[in-house]
């Protein structure tokens, strides 16, 4: 008798997480990810390594505001942005992670 549940990743938090059960196949809960899954995600995680990059600075700023809208207000996040010497959100990104709180 198989069960669906294998081993758990170390930790369900922090940045890595998600990283660490994709390569282990393993889901969070424990579960295995179906083969189909992982296969489209690293071909079209292959997709984006391949991607010409034009600073790491756009890169944060897009992270940051797509992470922080989660977790901080859009007054603080724009203020905290601005005090970082970062764009200010712009009005898609407002719509699109806070026009529906």
């Amino acid at each position: 008798m198989s069960s669906d549940k294998t081993s758990t990743p170390a930790s369900t938090t922090g940045a890595d997480a998600v990283d660490e059960a994709i390569a282990k196949g393993i889901d969070l809960d424990g579960s295995v990810i179906p083969s189909e899954k992982l296969d489209l995600y690293h071909k079209v995680m292959a997709l984006e390594g391949q991607r010409k990059r034009s600073g790491v600075s756009n890169t944060m700023r897009s992270r940051i505001v797509r992470i922080g809208a989660k977790h901080i207000s859009q007054e603080e996040l724009n203020q905290m942005l601005k005090d970082a010497d970062f764009a200010p959100l712009k009005e898609k990104e407002i719509a699109f992670y806070y026009g529906g709180k």
